[in-house]
């Protein structure tokens, strides 16, 4: 499989669709820290939204087919960018999400908001290897004007991208869906919108990973045509004996160099990111498998079941048998 599939194998996401947002200037959306496991989402289907951010990092304007994803959960507070006060909102429950609306006669705004959810431990990789904000821009939205096909992260600046490339036609595809559905209250209207959901987080990762100037992390190295060979190889096979010279032949490159560009495209090493997906692996079989430890141990290469156990309780913070133990409710 490719890199971006064995990945989810690995870590699952689910996808949920809660709210559509229909306003008219002034308005604003506050959030909170997300819960655990969930990377919150907002899709701004029609008109322009201000983002501001606690931290007091850049603000980013957004408009029609810009998607915004935390995967670190941050709080958030979207506006209309006029410093005004809100209008009263009102709240409708429908059959298959909420819409809050408000009585502001100024600019519209039509968003989206859902979240994608993942096991606990699987969501702080994530976030580890992914930018805190990131931002995916689709310029092809046919149900709002947009001029240029544009992509970034917050705080990153915007780069250009040759318009309406194949994953960008069908983001925005599926965007339509999305809001065709969400328009229709049918039956199994909610089902169809949390699969599209689940599918919208795999398109626009792989929108981003497919420029050269994607952000730094997992995007940016699994987008390195040089580097690609060694991520693969991890992904396909964590168990084997990767050590840095072996993974540096693959790449056709000097260790020192291959060190390097991981450190600068991932911000983390390669034996770190091997380390991340053994773990994942051995998680993920000892939650929901009857392996023995020292079976897990193997699979994921090593050789003594002790030392697995080891770096398990050190990266994990519990022993395999008390994950093993532990209710998977709890770790979601």
């Amino acid at each position: 499989m490719d890199w971006l599939s064995q990945l989810f194998d690995l870590m699952p996401v689910r996808g949920s669709l809660d709210i559509r947002c229909s306003f008219g200037a002034p308005w604003n959306v506050v959030e909170g820290q997300a819960a655990k496991g969930e990377i919150p989402y907002h899709i701004i289907v029609q008109g322009k939204a201000t983002l501001d951010d606690p931290a007091g990092r850049e603000v980013v304007r957004l408009s029609a087919g810009d998607i915004l994803l935390l995967p670190g959960g941050a709080a958030h507070f979207l506006h209309d960018g006029s410093g005004k006060p809100p209008s009263i909102m009102t709240v409708r429950h429908g059959m298959n999400l909420v819409l809050n609306e408000n009585s502001g006669a100024g600019d519209r705004l039509d968003m989206l908001c859902g979240r994608f959810k993942m096991a606990s431990f699987h969501a702080r990789v994530l976030a580890r290897y992914l930018p805190d904000r990131l931002i995916v821009r689709t310029a092809n939205m046919p149900i709002a004007s947009a001029h240029s096909s544009r992509m970034g992260v917050a705080g990153g600046g915007a780069f250009d991208m040759p318009c309406g490339t194949g994953t960008e036609n069908r983001l925005t595809t599926l965007i339509n869906l999305m809001r065709a559905e969400a328009d229709n209250a049918a039956l199994g209207g909610r089902a169809m919108l949390n699969a599209y959901s689940a599918a919208l987080f795999t398109l626009a990762l792989r929108l981003v990973s497919e420029t050269a100037d994607a952000p730094v992390g997992i995007l940016a190295l699994a987008g390195h045509p040089r580097l690609a060979p060694a991520l693969n190889a991890m992904l396909d096979n964590p168990g084997d004996d990767w050590t840095l010279p072996r993974l540096a032949r693959l790449c056709n490159m000097s260790r020192a160099t291959l060190v390097r560009h991981f450190q600068e495209l991932l911000g983390y090493s390669a034996t770190d990111l091997l380390l991340e997906i053994r773990m994942m692996l051995a998680a993920n079989n000892l939650a929901n498998n009857d392996m023995s430890t020292g079976t897990v141990a193997d699979l994921v290469g090593y050789q003594s079941e002790a030392a697995f156990q080891r770096a398990f309780k050190k990266h994990m913070g519990m022993t395999p048998a008390q994950w093993r133990r532990k209710d998977r409710v709890s770790l979601t």
